[in-house]
């Protein structure tokens, strides 16, 4: 298990790991309502190095990417469940939309992404984490399983008990 960490405090302990000779992977997304496909993914980028930071976009950024009335779940209580799952050793929440910065910051030695990208070349932070040696690597299972997907059947299983 691990924690929600401001970038100062992780900053700090990825030094850490570093002088202790253990490598840092980071895996980024909304997480907005848990399920399988995302601990598939958390499990998959866990086990691309030695320590796991799981990276979540904030509440605006969200709801910019995927529209009003979401996140469903506020990123402090993402961030706290997060945490919770067995891989991951610590979690930051990031501003903006792409977590670009942050890696850039971090440099992790390997980002990790959803085999939805295709090949590490389509993760639009490739470039940036080639920039500074890094690697990039997809992980988890095949994108079968979308928060959105859960939403419509929700909406659907509603709008059936209303007839």
């Amino acid at each position: 298990m691990g924690d929600v960490l401001d970038e100062t405090t992780l900053t700090g302990l990825r030094r850490s790991w570093a002088r202790a000779g253990l490598t840092v992977a980071l895996a980024n997304g909304h997480f907005d309502l848990l399920h399988v496909g995302h601990l598939r993914y958390l499990r998959g980028a866990a086990a691309e190095a030695d320590r796991l930071i799981v990276a979540i976009n904030d509440d605006p950024s969200v709801e910019s990417l995927k529209g009003p009335g979401r996140p469903l779940v506020p990123a402090v209580e993402r961030a706290e469940l997060l945490a919770a799952f067995e891989p991951v050793d610590a979690v930051i929440v990031f501003d903006g939309d792409s977590p670009g910065p942050l890696i850039s910051r971090l440099q992790p030695d390997v980002h990790c992404k959803g085999t939805d990208y295709g090949t590490p070349e389509g993760v639009p932070e490739f470039e940036t984490v080639r920039a500074y040696g890094g690697r990039t690597a997809l992980v988890g299972d095949p994108k079968d399983h979308a928060t959105s997907d859960l939403i419509a059947n929700l909406k659907r299983l509603i709008r059936l008990e209303q007839i």
